[in-house]
């Protein structure tokens, strides 16, 4: 038996109410987009002058601007800045082997200029 009295019994919560009392979860998505203005459409940016628009995962140039490069005039240029950099890579490689080359040779010279120096000073002895 507890020493104040009855023992602690919380009262019951009352049910809650409906989550929302508009009437905007009964219209179909194109009537929301319309009354609530989420028709966004595509994405588009400037940069440089140049209209961009996301369509399908990538920016992609709006047609139609002046200055603007086409599709197949940038696959071109791909294409060529990879041949230069294929060819900029080969020739990083010829000046690597040619510096390996050249210090092979300094070091052969010296050696043997070093062996001349002690034939001259071996004959001289013998003098």
């Amino acid at each position: 038996m507890p020493l104040f009295g009855s023992t602690f019994s919380p009262k019951k919560t009352p049910p809650r109410k409906s989550a929302s009392l508009s009437n905007l979860h009964n219209l179909d998505r194109s009537t929301r987009e319309v009354e609530l203005g989420l028709d966004y459409g595509t994405p588009t940016m400037n940069l440089a002058g140049q209209s961009l628009k996301f369509e399908n995962g990538q920016w992609i140039a709006e047609t139609g601007i002046s200055g603007g490069v086409d599709q197949r005039e940038a696959q071109r240029l791909r294409r060529r800045n990879q041949q230069l950099e294929e060819e900029n890579n080969l020739l990083r490689l010829k000046v690597d082997i040619l510096l390996d080359m050249l210090s092979e040779t300094t070091a052969e010279s010296h050696l043997m200029e070093k062996e001349l120096d002690e034939l001259k000073s071996v004959s001289r002895r013998r003098k």
